[in-house]
């Protein structure tokens, strides 16, 4: 599928985002944008989808139901194999100190929610050619 923009056509993104909703629309502005997509709604179920299959960028939730966010990116940039894996997260949990905690684990991207979803789109288009 052509997309016309000047992102990668195809780029292959996971969601891990416990809220349905949010799934929904997520997958919608990217797909539209001309993205694979694949979710998972718990940090455990991330950690072994990365593994089994890595993505091209992460979309990543902070709260989380088995590990959150933050045990999710820790995993990642611990993995020898993974430690490059782009990782945009997005919270409701915008204080600075969260922005600070994830930056120093490592996150690419920090969004809060309620997030524009251009603003999402464009960091994840951005995250996946690099």
């Amino acid at each position: 599928m052509a997309n016309g923009g000047t992102g990668k056509l195809g780029a292959r993104i996971l969601i891990a985002e416990d809220e349905p909703n949010i799934v929904e629309l997520l997958t919608f502005v990217l797909q539209r944008a001309g993205c694979e997509i694949r979710s998972v709604s718990d940090g455990e179920a991330a950690i072994a989808e990365i593994r089994r299959d890595p993505p091209d960028v992460l979309l990543l939730d902070l709260m989380l139901p088995r590990k959150d966010g933050y045990e999710v990116l820790k995993a990642v940039r611990g993995s020898a194999t993974h430690a490059a894996l782009p990782v945009v997260m997005l919270t409701a949990k915008g204080q600075e100190k969260d922005r600070k905690v994830a930056e120093s684990l490592g996150v690419d991207v920090f969004i809060t929610k309620p997030f524009s979803n251009q603003e999402v789109v464009d960091s994840v288009l951005k995250l996946a050619r690099t």
